[in-house]
């Protein structure tokens, strides 16, 4: 078998198979990472065990076969996807201190991660139609949004994610690594990953650039649209309470985006101008990104939606009786 080195410099475009990267846990704070994995593993089990426990109530739950909770299980479904893609390296890093990753885990890393965000940030987008839907046309509801449809929904949604990564993969097969390739994360992400590359990177950049845009920044502008057409339908309501009940279903969903958007605006601010931010800001920032929504979504879809949480306390009293 000829050495690495060799095929490199036959093969200057190749990608080694046996190539390795080295993950970082937070920086800074390398002596605190046995302290710091105790609140990761819990977070970990929160998205885990709420997640699961929101499919498990809508699959056993013949009345929340709905649109609404379709769609719902398919957020939970996403978000912990999500958080099992991140949770072996991350973990591994902070608890037993493992930095090595292969070229091919790291790369099927990356392919999840970024895949599942993608899924995501359609989710919410669909669960925007679902609510402008609900309360702009009530009465088309249940002929638009069929169990056919949301299926159909989801199959568009997981084609978008893998059409938009499959590039992101040729392109990134493509580059070689002739340096120290440290990661900046725990976990693979596209990003840190061009940048160990001694290759040309534009194509990359733009590319994930293109990416970015064409999926979280189209869903959110699409999102607000809808909201600014619920608001306006809400307004001709002439009841108050009835205003307040009609808006009310969408309080979920509104904590649901505000806790996926605001961490990645918060992470893309940080990325455009706290170059000068030590280093563990940018790294707690994305991890903030990638973990608060598998953690926070089961939250509060239980505290805030009735059926949900009437189903959850049937659960926990059958247990105890």
């Amino acid at each position: 078998m000829m050495p690495p080195q060799l095929i490199m410099s036959l093969f200057p475009n190749a990608t080694i198979v046996s190539l390795t990267f080295l993950l970082t846990g937070i920086p800074g704070l390398e002596a605190a990472h046995t302290w710091l994995s105790i609140p990761f593993c819990f977070l970990y089990a929160i998205a885990i065990s709420g997640n699961s426990m929101i499919l498990f109530i809508i699959i056993t739950n013949q009345s929340l076969h709905e649109p609404m909770y379709y769609l719902l299980s398919m957020l939970s479904a996403t978000d912990m996807c999500l958080s099992l893609s991140t949770m072996p390296t991350t973990l591994g890093v902070l608890c037993f201190d493992i930095q090595e990753i292969g070229w091919n885990a790291c790369i099927s890393q990356m392919f999840f991660i970024h895949f599942f965000t993608v899924m995501e940030s359609s989710v919410l987008l669909a669960m925007a139609f679902d609510r402008y839907v609900a309360i702009c046309n009530p009465l088309r509801y249940a002929t638009i949004l069929t169990p056919t449809r949301i299926i159909q929904i989801g199959l568009i949604m997981m084609a978008r994610g893998a059409l938009i990564m499959i590039p992101l993969l040729v392109l990134l097969k493509r580059l070689s690594f002739c340096r120290d390739n440290i990661l900046s994360h725990s976990y693979c992400y596209h990003p840190d990953m061009i940048k160990c590359s001694c290759s040309n990177i534009k194509v990359n950049s733009i590319y994930g650039l293109f990416a970015l845009l064409s999926t979280s920044g189209l869903d959110a502008p699409l999102i607000g649209l809808s909201y600014v057409l619920i608001i306006h339908s809400v307004l001709n309501i002439a009841s108050p309470e009835e205003r307040y009940k009609t808006f009310s279903t969408c309080i979920s969903h509104i904590g649901a985006v505000a806790i996926f958007y605001i961490p990645l605006i918060g992470l893309s601010a940080v990325h455009r101008w706290g170059k000068k931010a030590p280093p563990f800001v940018h790294t707690m920032m994305s991890n903030a990104f990638l973990l608060l929504p598998p953690v926070l979504n089961p939250v509060i879809y239980s505290v805030k939606t009735k059926q949900i949480r009437r189903a959850i306390m049937k659960v926990f009293l059958k247990k105890v009786y």
